[in-house]
Order: structure tokens, then C-alpha cells, then sequence
């Protein structure tokens, strides 16, 4: 009895820390209307609806670490309806290399589907993600 209960017992801890280290911090980039001045995402969303005039919206880009650089940028590219990738610009923003989150407002002018990539000053990718440009 006494093994069986020290197997049990033991395979409960296994699931318990095989759970602990599942958990995951990663670097993200969310699209939104605004950022709070605590770095939440206000009306995040992967769809943004523009004038024709042109609109802007938000990248915030959040990380489990400090940033340890003084600049970033944001390569934009058009993705095409076959999933076909044109360079479309690159945004520069500077930082503090202590800042574990960040902000910038990018205007769009046209509609369409765009992979942004945001990299560090030393081109080191730090995260990526799809945003949806429609007119209203």
C-alpha cells in the first residue's frame, strides 16, 4: 500500500512541476486603438477600420525582459491574397534599454493585410504579428 501510495504521490508532483514549467513569457505585439499609462492594450484588435483619408492605430510591444537597447524598428509588409510578402516601409522608434514595454502609433493610408516583424537595434527578432486594414 505504502508504494502505491508513494507512486500517486509522486506522479502528482511530476504533473505539478511538468505544469509549472510549462508556463511560457514571451514577447508579443498587440494592435490597438490606445495604450494605458500602465502599457495595457486599449481595444486591442487584429482588424482596424480607416477612412480613406488614411488612420492610424497602435503597435504595443510587451517583453519578459528588458530591452537593452536604445532603438527598434517595425519592418511592414503587404501580404498579398496568396500570402505573398512586399516591403512596404520600417518604422524606427527609440527606447530606454531598461523598458520591458513599448509603444508606437503607425498611420496606414491603404486597406489591405500587413505582417509587421519588430526587431532590436541589433536586428534581433523580438516578435511579430498580423494586422487587417479595412475602409469604413
Amino acid at each position: 500500500m505504502k508504494k502505491i501510495l508513494r507512486l500517486i504521490t509522486g506522479c502528482i508532483l511530476l504533473i505539478v512541476i511538468n505544469g509549472y514549467s510549462g508556463l511560457s513569457y514571451s514577447q508579443s505585439i498587440t494592435f490597438c486603438e490606445d495604450v494605458s499609462q500602465k502599457g495595457d492594450p486599449v481595444t486591442p484588435s487584429s482588424v482596424f477600420n480607416i477612412s480613406a483619408k488614411g488612420g492610424y492605430l497602435k503597435f504595443l510591444v510587451n517583453l519578459p525582459y528588458r530591452i537593452g537597447t536604445y532603438s527598434i524598428s517595425y519592418d511592414i509588409f503587404r501580404v498579398d491574397d496568396d500570402g505573398y510578402e512586399t516591403y512596404d516601409n520600417t518604422i524606427y522608434q527609440d527606447v530606454e534599454p531598461s523598458w520591458t514595454w513599448f509603444w508606437k502609433e503607425v498611420t496606414f493610408y491603404s486597406a489591405g493585410r500587413y505582417n509587421v516583424y519588430v526587431y532590436d537595434g541589433d536586428r534581433n527578432f523580438l516578435t511579430s504579428g498580423t494586422v487587417r486594414i479595412q475602409f469604413y
